[in-house]
Formats: C-alpha cells, sequence, structure tokens
C-alpha cells in the first residue's frame, strides 16, 4: 500500500479572509433577519463555527448529517440521512453551511429533504465549490474557493479522510 501525502493548496490566512468576505456578503442578502444556519456534520463544523462568529448577528443554528463517501475518497452516489435537524424550519430563511460540493448528491438529497419541511427560503454557503465534478445540477449561492477540475480528495479544517486530517488548520490535497 502506497503511503498518503498531503499538498498544501489552502493556507490558514486564506480561508480566513474567504470567512470574511462569505460572512460580509451574507450579512447583507439577510439583513433585518434570523437565518437558520444548518450545518451539514461532520466537515463543516469548524467552517460553520468560524463563520457564525465572523457574522455576528441574530441567527440560528442546527446540524444534519448525511453520507454518500464512508470510508473511501469518492461519493458512492447513493445518500443516507444518518441526523436530522432538530429545530422547525418552517416559514424560515435556512442557509445550508457545507465544506465541499462536489458532485452535488449529498447536497441535492438535503435540499430535498428540507424543502419538505416549507422553510420560507434555502440557500447554499460552501467553503468549498467543485463544479467541474457536479453530477447533480445544484446551486452554491456563496462559495469560498472555487476548486480546479484537477484538484484531487481534499482534507483538513474539518475535512477528513476516513475521520483522519480533520483537525489540520489549512487544507490540502489528500495524494
Amino acid at each position: 500500500m502506497q503511503a498518503l501525502s498531503l499538498k498544501p493548496i489552502i493556507s490558514k490566512n486564506e480561508i480566513e479572509n474567504a470567512v470574511q468576505k462569505l460572512a460580509s456578503e451574507i450579512k447583507k442578502d439577510y439583513a433585518d433577519k434570523c437565518p437558520v444556519l444548518i450545518g451539514v456534520l461532520k466537515g463543516s463544523f469548524i467552517f460553520l463555527s468560524d463563520l457564525a462568529r465572523e457574522l455576528n448577528m441574530p441567527l440560528k443554528i442546527d446540524f444534519t448529517r448525511a453520507c454518500s463517501y464512508g470510508s473511501k475518497d469518492y461519493s458512492s452516489g447513493s445518500v443516507e440521512l444518518v441526523k436530522d435537524i432538530e429545530m422547525s424550519i418552517k416559514g424560515l430563511d435556512v442557509l445550508v453551511v457545507e465544506d465541499i460540493v462536489d458532485t452535488g448528491y449529498t447536497l441535492n438529497f438535503i435540499i430535498k429533504y428540507l424543502e419538505a419541511k416549507k422553510p420560507f427560503s434555502i440557500k447554499i454557503c460552501s467553503l468549498m465549490d467543485k463544479p467541474s465534478k457536479r453530477v447533480v445540477d445544484v446551486k452554491v449561492d456563496y462559495a469560498g474557493f472555487t476548486l480546479d477540475k484537477d484538484v484531487g480528495f481534499v482534507v483538513g479544517y474539518g475535512l477528513d479522510y476516513d475521520e483522519e486530517y480533520r483537525s489540520l488548520q489549512d487544507i490540502y490535497e489528500l495524494r
């Protein structure tokens, strides 16, 4: 078995700048509102935490978890809800907070699931967007970084490979 290596692609400082920029855009769009940020576990927890602090506005937070990767570095295409949100979102503005959107399978599943709960609106905020990998058409409203098609599987800043690498402060391509 070949050993895995890490190639740095996004620094801690670049992440901080992106979170500040995203928070500024979101604050403008949600002025005089109290959005519900729904973090998609487990990968988004650090991003959501930093984003919520940077927003510094009235908001609510909940979490959901859906799985399609398991211990692999590619999506199975089959998505399963593992954790439901705990609050009612009926009539509320929802901002789904994701770590990365690539194939769109998981996000599409989550959006359809949340739409059935009748929120007023649903928008998507993702730290990273990889539209070149999209299989399902989903719209990312706020993206911190758009990754090139040549960038492989990424880890760090909450993102993992088989539950490892989440605590890295920078984002790396796993090789």
